[in-house]
Formats: structure tokens, sequence, C-alpha cells
């Protein structure tokens, strides 16, 4: 192995605000603490949450703060209280706002590092474990989606999007899929989506009305957030799931609860982290995740790989809600 530098690069903010807030400076090379190893990142997943605590509309834990929340790459050390991950091992994981992931190194808990299997490549693993977790275990909790329920995904031609067509699809769901063009409705349906509506075109309520024979969608996946929450509760089925899990047209505002009653639904927020916090769920997940990708069963799409310093140009990207797939930032 190499030797480990002093210091690093990384992507950092001390304040709140748009993209002109991220810092590309060098900082040390952190130290693993008990119960840690220090990974040194190849690539870093770009997710909408990253901007969240950018922008302020989540609260930052302290400044300065390296962003980024999920990373692939190999152990370089470790701490002497871990033996389970040695210097070389490949590796994924998801972190806190501790260890951002917008840098060439990083410290993490080995509770939350799992090993890459052959096969899978350092891009494809940073590309899929935080959105594809995301997807797998809302469908499989959350929604608890069962074969030929009727499913609709919101921005299907994101991140988050095209996995849980794709997922959807592999447990038998009748899947609708929303997105904002004729050409990311083609995407979505290439990618698993039997019916797709153009969001800024359609009338998505009466178009859901007429697809499914005025049943409704049994289970809703939406990361829009405000601008698609009320029509969300109009094309619902009686006992039917709303999963809100993303802002990316705002928060929802506050609702009152009794709009859930005229048809018995259940909303959730669901948390991604909630779903792999014991050792046991996430090596679960993360294999049946994994296996999803090396069957072929689902496919890794990534948008673009941007350069560690143009972590601005990432975020503009994924904001402006043009892109489609996965967005990655290259440590190296």
């Amino acid at each position: 192995m190499a030797a480990i530098p002093s210091t690093m690069n990384a992507v950092q903010i001390a304040r709140t605000g748009g993209v002109e807030v991220l810092e590309h400076k060098a900082v040390p090379v952190p130290v693993p603490g008990p119960g840690q190893v220090l990974v040194r990142n190849r690539f870093a997943g770009v997710n909408f949450i990253d901007t969240y605590f950018r922008s302020g509309l989540y609260p930052s834990p302290h400044f300065p703060l390296t962003l980024g929340r999920e990373a692939a790459g190999e152990v370089v050390a470790a701490h002497a209280s871990v033996t389970r991950l040695g210097p070389g091992t490949r590796v994924v994981y998801m972190s806190g706002p501790a260890a951002g992931t917008y840098a060439q190194y990083a410290a993490v808990d080995a509770a939350a590092v799992v090993a890459v299997p052959d096969g899978i490549s350092d891009r494809q693993a940073a590309a899929v474990l935080l959105q594809g977790l995301t997807a797998w275990t809302f469908i499989r909790e959350a929604g608890n989606v069962q074969p030929g329920q009727w499913t609709l995904v919101h921005a299907a031609a994101g991140g988050v999007g095209l996995l849980l067509v794709q997922m959807l699809r592999s447990v038998g769901a009748k899947v609708i899929g929303t997105a904002g063009s004729k050409e990311k409705c083609g995407l979505a349906r290439t990618n698993g989506a039997e019916w797709t509506i153009d969001s800024r075109n359609d009338d998505i309520v009466a178009r859901v009305k007429e697809i499914t024979g005025g049943h409704g969608v049994d289970v809703i996946f939406d990361g829009v957030g405000k601008a698609t929450f009320d029509a969300d509760l109009q094309m619902i089925a009686m006992k039917g799931h709303l999963i809100s899990f993303g802002n990316a047209s705002g928060a929802v505002p506050p609702i009152s609860i009794l709009l859930l009653g005229q048809k018995n639904v259940k909303l959730m927020r669901p948390v991604v982290n909630g779903y792999v916090a014991e050792r046991e769920d996430l090596e679960k997940y993360t294999s049946e995740l994994f296996e999803l990708v090396a069957s072929g069963k689902i496919n890794v799409a990534i948008h673009d790989v941007y350069p560690l310093r143009d972590a601005a140009r990432a975020h503009s990207d994924i904001e402006s809600r043009k892109t489609t797939g996965k967005l990655l930032i290259n440590c190296d």
C-alpha cells in the first residue's frame, strides 16, 4: 500500500447557501478511531440530501462540513480494535455527517462498511449503494409491495426512480412512471415502467385513473415532494401506501391527518438508515442489492462522473432535475 499522506483534497462548506459555498481545499487526513477504518475513496455518490445540507434545508451538525454520504474505495488502515477489514479490502459504505465522502480519505465506522464482491466495480458500488438500498428497502419494508399491485414512481428517470422501476418490475408489480419530458419517459419505459406520464404536459391524476381503470395506485413512491403531494392523495387507492421520501420540489407543507382517513391511507416518510441500522439488515439488503446488479435484473445508470473540484457543477446539475441516473464524484 502507498504511504498515507498528511493532507488530502476535500469539498467542504463553512456556511449554507448556493453552490458558491462549496470549497475545494486541502485538509488533514483523518485518523481512524476505535472501531473505525480509513478508506481511500475512489468514487463518491452525489445525492439530493447533499444539496439539502448545503442549502440549509437540513441543519448542518457543524462547520466546516465535508459533504457526501456514500463512497467506494479500499481500506488503507484500521484501528487496532478492527480485525474484520484488512488493508486492501475493496469496500463501499454509507456514512453520517462525521465522515463526509467528498474527500480522498474518510474515517468510517467499520460497522457501516461492506466488502464489495468480485464482479461489482468500485464505480458500480458507489453508484448503487445509497439509492439502491433506499429503493429496495422502501419496496420491501415501507411499501411491502406485492405482485400485481399498482405502483407509481415520480421522477422515474432519476437516480432512485430508475432503480425503483426496475426493482418493482422484478417483484411483479404494475409500474407507472412520471417524468418531465418525452425523452425521460422513454428512459423510464426502457427500464421497466409499463406506463409513463409526462409530468409537465399531462394531467397525472386523470391519466392514472384511466390507466388503472379507476382503481388508483396501491403504492406511490414520491421523491419530488411539494409539487406532487396533493395529486398523490387524489390518485392513491383505498388502503394505499404513500411513501414520501424526498424534497426535490420543496418540502411537503404540514397537512391535516384527517385527509388520510378518506381512503385509509398509510403515509410514511422513511429514511433508509432506519432499515439498515442493524448489521444483520445491512448485510442482508446489501447482498440482495448486489445480487440484483450481478444478475442483470437492474442496470446501474450513471449520468456523469465529475472531478472532485467540480462538485458545484454536480450540485447544479442534480438540482436542475435534467439529469438521468446517478451522479458520481471521482475522488482521485
